[in-house]
Parts: C-alpha cells; sequence; structure tokens
C-alpha cells in the first residue's frame, strides 16, 4: 500500500537518483531495508510535462540488477512470448488497463497519455524497470511479465543499504 512521502523520504530518493526528485506523489513500495524502492509518479509533473511512468523505480540497488537483467535475452523472449500465447497477452493487456486505472485515480486527466502506460504495455516489452516497479507498487499476480522478471532477480537489498552506498 502506498503512503504520502515524508521529508526523509524524499531526501533518501535524492540520495538514490543523485538528483532532486521531481514530483513524488506517494511512496509505492519499499525495500525490506525500509527505504523507498518505487514512487508513484503523478501523470503530469509541476511543470506541465506529461508523465505516463507512474510507478518509477529509486533504489540504485534495485536499478542496478534490473539492468543486467535488460541485458539478457528475457525481453526477446518475453516479446516473442506475448505474440504466440493469447492468455499471457490478455493478463498483460489486464495489467496494462489497472496501471492505467491507478493513475487515473489520482484525478488527473491528461489528455497526452489517455492509453499510455509504461514499459510497452500492452503489446510489447520494452522496459522491465518499469513492470519491476509496477509488479512491486501493485503487489504479486497484478503484472505476470513484471512478477516474472521479479522473480529473477537476486535480493537486492542485501548488497547493502543503497543510501549508505551512495553517499560514500
Amino acid at each position: 500500500m502506498s503512503s504520502k512521502p515524508t521529508q526523509e523520504d524524499l531526501a533518501a530518493i535524492e540520495v538514490q537518483l543523485g538528483r532532486t526528485p521531481r514530483d513524488v506523489h506517494a511512496i509505492a513500495y519499499r525495500c525490506p531495508c525500509g527505504n523507498p524502492a518505487v514512487v508513484e509518479t503523478p501523470p503530469r509533473l509541476s511543470d506541465r510535462t506529461p508523465f505516463p511512468t507512474f510507478y518509477y523505480a529509486t533504489c540504485p540497488n534495485l536499478t542496478s540488477e534490473i539492468s543486467t537483467l535488460e541485458n539478457s535475452p528475457l525481453m526477446s523472449e518475453m516479446n516473442e512470448r506475448l505474440s504466440t500465447d493469447i492468455e499471457l497477452a490478455a493478463a498483460y493487456r489486464t495489467a496494462h488497463e489497472k496501471y492505467i486505472a491507478a493513475r487515473s485515480a489520482l484525478g488527473v486527466d491528461v489528455p497526452e497519455i489517455t492509453d499510455i502506460s509504461a514499459g510497452g504495455m500492452p503489446d510489447r516489452v520494452k522496459c522491465l524497470h518499469s513492470l519491476i516497479a509496477h509488479s512491486l507498487a501493485a503487489g504479486e499476480g497484478v503484472n505476470p511479465l513484471g512478477d516474472e522478471a521479479l522473480s529473477l532477480l537476486p535480493e537486492w537489498w542485501r548488497n547493502g543499504n543503497c543510501l549508505e552506498r551512495r553517499q560514500q
């Protein structure tokens, strides 16, 4: 369940990203260490830019592991399965619809991104960062390909506290 970010959360995210975070609406998922790992970002930033990436991974330990996974053949394999597995394609489309519904629940109308979610949904896989962030935020069983990719990651939080590693 997401929670409003505290000043400590925003400071942690700034360390994680190496820059001031933009328009964090909520903390959507925390690492087992307690630090923010996925944030919710409104669909229109304060500078009026449309921003379809509602769930955004911030933990550098997590994003590093996802980047390693993105450099494997996994996304190509997922795209191939999406083109041949009707049930998987339907479940992935449902994940896309739930993503948009969660973002829309903020009550911010952004016509430029009405049917745009993230990660390539609903027809392809182009960003595991977005899909895994969605799975962590929404919980298991919502995004089948995000869940699958997440299950392939090592326990990233065991790499040490990301805040301490970033500040060194």
